[in-house]
């Protein structure tokens, strides 16, 4: 337990690195009692501590009054090599899906539990959306995010499936559902959703693979649920995908 010599030891940096190392996939939300004892520190450091990550943005504290990574760190994040790289490479391939469809065209990775969404490009016709550049959603309700499920770890499914929330009345949250839905997407190369994430929306995604053929990304379109031609739109996410996971390749065979 922190505490004496030891909590005198540590610098004000090693304490709150310790307190964003306490998140992980398994723990995207906890509370101050759960960050203290994960982070080894006394409530009273912790208190002080969280207190101004979450006025920094670093930390954000949820209705239930648990906590969860702020949009700072999101943010920062995607100025990570990695990112920038996958966003410069995307952008021009979703600039011309949006300029074909006029409608909200997603870019994201998976981020412990959950879809961060690393680009967005949309107009002022495009139907509104919660996403946006540094967001992090459900994958599981998300067509961009069922993508990135059905290609990650049995783990990371099996935390997923643990406890899902139901977002809208339209959200698939059983745990055999959402595995069937999963297969379909592995089995069709596409993911769809119907009013799951945000009322008065659809969706439709396709898998971003680099050069080992390992899903690293996924691009997706979202439009207003009055429209039926979801699956036109299918072959203009998979010749879009297929150029920036083309581009990825032949740059990683440069580094």
């Amino acid at each position: 337990m922190a505490g004496g010599s030891r909590e005198a030891g540590r610098t004000v940096t090693s304490r709150v690195l310790a307190l964003l190392a306490a998140f992980d996939a398994s723990h995207p939300r906890l509370t101050l009692a759960e960050l203290a004892r994960r982070a080894d520190l006394p409530l009273s450091t912790a208190h002080r501590l969280v207190g101004e990550l979450e006025e920094w943005h670093a930390l954000r504290r949820t209705p239930e009054g648990s906590y969860e990574i702020g949009r700072k760190l999101w943010q920062l994040g995607l100025l990570a090599p990695l990112q920038l790289e996958l966003r410069d490479v995307a952008t021009p391939f979703m600039q011309d899906v949006f300029a074909a469809t006029g409608d909200n065209v997603h870019l994201a990775v998976r981020d412990g539990l959950h879809a961060l969404y690393v680009e967005r490009i949309s107009g002022e016709r495009s139907v509104r959306t919660v996403s946006g550049a540094g967001t992090k959603l459900p994958m599981y309700a998300t067509g961009v995010g069922k993508v990135l499920l059905a290609h990650s770890p049995a783990d990371i499914v099996e935390a997923v499936l643990r406890a899902p929330k139901r977002v809208t009345r339209h959200t698939i949250t059983e745990p055999g559902r959402i595995k069937r839905e999963l297969d379909g997407v592995r089995e069709r190369g596409y993911a769809l959703t119907a009013e799951e994430m945000t009322l008065g929306t659809c969706s439709v995604a396709v898998p971003i693979v680099d050069g080992e053929g390992t899903v690293t990304a996924s691009l997706g379109i979202v439009v207003n649920s009055v429209r039926r031609d979801l699956m036109r739109l299918v072959p203009v996410l998979q010749v879009a995908a297929a150029g920036v996971s083309r581009r990825l390749t032949r740059d990683e065979a440069f580094h």
